[in-house]
């Protein structure tokens, strides 16, 4: 009910939102004649503001990364700032929670920020509504190629790129040395597939005793063997296939099997499970390796990190902040380019360097900080998630009822998982509570 709630909260924000940007349709002109933002090189490198132009304040809008960025984003702000005499920044964070409703009610009363961090999920709903700029009108090939692929086409729709990959962040496979080692595998030849790390998983237990991995019951099972949760324009469920019966019945027959734990297990019991030896593997990010670290510094000790292994997609799911640039942004001119400087390699590996994220700019992971390891678990799991990020993709459901929708499908996969439900009759009921779901636009 909570969550209905918000959805409807935030579609009628939508309509709002819409309304107003369609009362303003041809008087705005913000597209039709921005310049690229840099016209070669790194994206947001050169300064495009005339010297005896009408000077310009951006509002820069960011999630949660005040204080404790402060330093980072006053000095890059101030050197923007010098390299583009006229234009002065004005940066305002706000927390998750908040920053999305404060982006549409402050955009339906006319008062847009210029630079908004939003994360994927998000820009898609606003990008497919007509909110955002289009920035692929704006960015060269070299500059749209500068991002890592999967993760810049995770913010196109329809052709056009509402969003600028920044900062994001992919699972690694944690592999606990000693027990695959008394299994018989060999972790220097760690598994590069779902399915060869099923058969290691399997071993792991045929020899041990112990289980492979504990799972928690998400959507994103689905996407990670290349089952679309929606159609193509985001109109009606597109999951229930003989496609996705197979992976749900194999994941049965797997805690059945008890190679998987039979179990909806969240992140604090995976880790519950990790630190007690029950099982050999953790797919998590790496702040995982505080959790493990305090809760049982021996297996912590005992543990290394390998990118992970991939699905039938052949896609490992990524979870990106991105940059957008509203369709009412007053200096959208000047809002492009400083997204694009934000957003430039040189900028992205400072940050992650300052921040211990992952950036989304192909030429940044050639920096050392992303190649180099000390041999701690820390620095192998930097380094296996920057060797992800070539087949990293933001796969988000893209629709203002994305949650509602999240939750039917975790429900569908615990009914059948948890409490025996027929795979296909659970699928179809599943099917018809989403389109409802999209039909109400919830």
């Amino acid at each position: 009910m909570r969550n209905k709630k918000k959805g409807f909260t935030v579609s009628f924000l939508l309509v709002m939102m819409m309304s107003t940007l369609l009362a303003a349709c041809g008087g705005n002109g913000n597209t039709a004649n921005t310049p690229n933002a840099g016209a070669t090189g790194e994206p947001g490198t050169e300064a495009t503001t005339s010297p005896n132009a009408e000077p310009v304040s951006l509002e820069f809008w960011t999630i949660a990364l005040q204080p404790t960025f402060n330093d980072y984003f006053n000095d890059l702000i101030a050197k923007y700032e010098s390299s583009h005499p006229g234009v002065t920044v004005e940066w305002k964070d706000y927390p998750y929670d908040a920053i999305s409703q404060r982006l549409l009610t402050s955009t339906a009363s006319g008062k847009s920020p210029d630079v908004v961090n939003l994360n994927t999920e998000f820009a898609s709903q606003l990008g497919s509504k007509g909110a955002l700029l289009d920035l692929s009108e704006h960015l060269s090939d070299e500059e749209a190629k500068s991002y890592f692929e999967g993760i810049y086409n995770s913010t196109v729709f329809d052709g056009k790129a509402y969003a600028l990959p920044w900062y994001t962040g992919t699972e690694v496979l944690f592999m606990n040395k000693k027990l695959v080692e008394e299994a018989g595998l060999d972790p220097a030849n760690p598994p590069q597939t779902r399915e060869e790390l099923v058969e290691w998983a399997r071993q792991v237990h045929e020899k041990t005793g112990a289980a492979g991995y504990a799972q928690q019951l998400v959507s994103k099972l689905f996407p990670i063997d290349g089952i679309s949760i929606l159609n193509e324009d985001k109109t009606a469920a597109a999951f229930n296939t003989p496609e996705a019966e197979a992976m749900i019945s194999q994941l049965r027959d797997l805690m059945e099997e008890g190679v998987v734990l039979k179990e909806d297990a969240d992140f604090s019991k995976q880790i519950q499970y990790f630190s007690g030896e029950q099982v050999a593997f953790q797919l998590a990010g790496p702040t995982f390796i505080n959790f493990i670290k305090t809760s049982a510094p021996d297996v912590y000790k005992n543990t290394i990190a390998v990118p992970l292994p991939t699905g039938k997609a052949n896609l490992r799911l990524s979870n990106s902040m991105d940059l957008v640039v509203p369709q009412k942004s007053k200096n959208p001119e000047q809002a492009v380019e400083f997204a694009a400087y934000i957003t430039n390699a040189e900028n992205q590996t400072a940050f992650s360097k300052v921040a211990n994220t992952l950036p989304s700019s192909k030429a940044s992971i050639d920096d050392p900080f992303f190649t180099e390891s000390d041999g701690s678990l820390e620095a192998e799991a930097k380094v296996a998630s920057s060797q992800s990020l070539d087949k990293a993709t933001d796969y988000m459901v893209g629709v203002p009822s994305a949650a509602d929708i999240n939750s039917a499908l975790a429900r569908g996969l615990q009914e059948i998982l948890m409490n025996g439900k027929d795979i296909k009759a659970t699928l179809d009921a599943v099917e018809k509570e989403v389109n409802n779901i999209l039909s109400q636009g919830s």
